[in-house]
């Protein structure tokens, strides 16, 4: 075994640590729909800092991350998240060499993790995305797993680092995995079109008040898991 997968198996036990000693209840459905090899690109709405740890302990392979290039200057998780299997985006504008990495990265297999919206939701629902995880999804046309986190929005970040049992739970639903259909032409109209299906497979997996924009869609969502969402909630 290379340092490299002795040093990721590291930070996936930190990140179930952190778990159980930050979080009350932490609850996964839908694990079985993970794809256990094979290009992936899994996406999640973004309500929290957390949110990528959160979803890096949810999945059943080891994922990549693109982040925002203001992390590299955080203390330890800058470096933890380039060695974890990371690399930077400028979300100020198009970031063409993070689109031709992210490319390369699932052509090759990974399984990358993409937050479509590219900053956290201030209102906890979802909002306009950018069209560049339509546009990777694609060039690639690889399997795309929709993910719903709920939970993380409350987390009094970062002064949870010092309060045991902060967070009181957070609940995350793994739908079925998908392939968009293919396009005659990849250009920013059909790009915008592929995130915003993209969307709308993790806000069916959403309650709700955490739609956002997708909040009037009418959705056949995945009734059983949807239910136990809402329900998780109110507790």
């Amino acid at each position: 075994m290379s340092l490299l997968n002795i040093y990721r198996r590291g930070v996936m036990l930190l990140d179930w640590f952190i778990i159980r000693f930050y979080i009350r209840k932490f609850q996964v459905v839908g694990r079985e729909h993970v794809p256990p090899e094979g290009p992936l690109i899994v996406v999640s709405n973004h309500l929290s800092n957390l949110d990528p740890p959160m979803i890096a302990a949810a999945l059943t392979r080891h994922p990549s991350f693109m982040m925002k290039k203001e992390m590299l200057w955080w203390p330890i998780l800058g470096i933890g998240a380039r060695l974890f299997g990371s690399f930077t985006v400028d979300r100020e504008g198009g970031d063409l060499k993070a689109i031709r990495t992210a490319t390369e990265w699932v052509r090759r297999g990974d399984a990358l993790v993409m937050f479509p919206e590219g900053r956290r939701s201030r209102t906890g629902g979802i909002t306009p995305p950018h069209p560049g995880t339509g546009l990777i999804a694609l060039r690639t046309e690889a399997t795309i797993l929709p993910v719903a986190i709920i939970g993380t929005e409350t987390t009094p970040w970062p002064w949870f680092i010092f309060m045991p049992l902060a967070i009181k739970r957070v609940h995350i639903t793994i739908g079925e995995p998908f392939r968009l259909p293919s396009v005659r032409r990849i250009n920013s109209e059909t790009a915008t079109q592929a995130t915003d299906t993209i969307m709308r497979h993790i806000a069916a997996l959403l309650p709700p008040q955490y739609r956002g924009i997708y909040a009037d869609v009418e959705f056949e969502p995945e009734r059983e898991v949807l239910a136990e969402a809402k329900e998780y909630t109110k507790r």
